[in-house]
């Protein structure tokens, strides 16, 4: 099972996220501000951080970032409903990716589907 860390300062859109990506085999992790994820990632293995670009005390770009630093594997996947925010975040995390609000959780899903796709079909040997 992928392990999912999320930051989202909105506590109704952090609970409708957890729920969907619950709903679809995801375990999820869910915070409410940047600075708070720092020691879940520190202390457990996450397969993608989902985060909110605009929050309170530490915004989701340098949250990335430091996520880069303390798992290098990590994949970010970015949630933001201000273009030029996404400029931002496509610049200072190129791998990541960027989801624009409003989106249906649908989106969200198989984005998230789509970042695990290659590692979740068995090899044969």
């Amino acid at each position: 099972m992928f392990r999912i860390l999320l930051a989202e300062d909105d506590s109704v859109m952090r609970e409708y996220l957890t729920r969907a990506l619950e709903r679809s085999g995801y375990f999820v992790s869910a915070v409410d501000r940047g600075t708070a994820a720092i020691p879940l990632l520190e202390n457990e293995p996450f397969d993608l951080l989902l985060t909110d670009i605009v929050m309170p005390e530490m915004d989701g770009i340098e949250l990335a970032q430091r996520a880069g630093e303390i798992a290098p594997d990590i994949r970010v996947m970015f949630i933001t409903g201000f273009a030029a925010v996404t400029l931002k975040a496509g610049k200072s995390v190129p791998n990541a990716r960027i989801l624009s609000k409003p989106f249906h959780l649908r989106e969200l899903v198989m984005e998230v589907d789509r970042l695990f796709e290659a590692e979740s079909i068995p090899t044969r040997n």
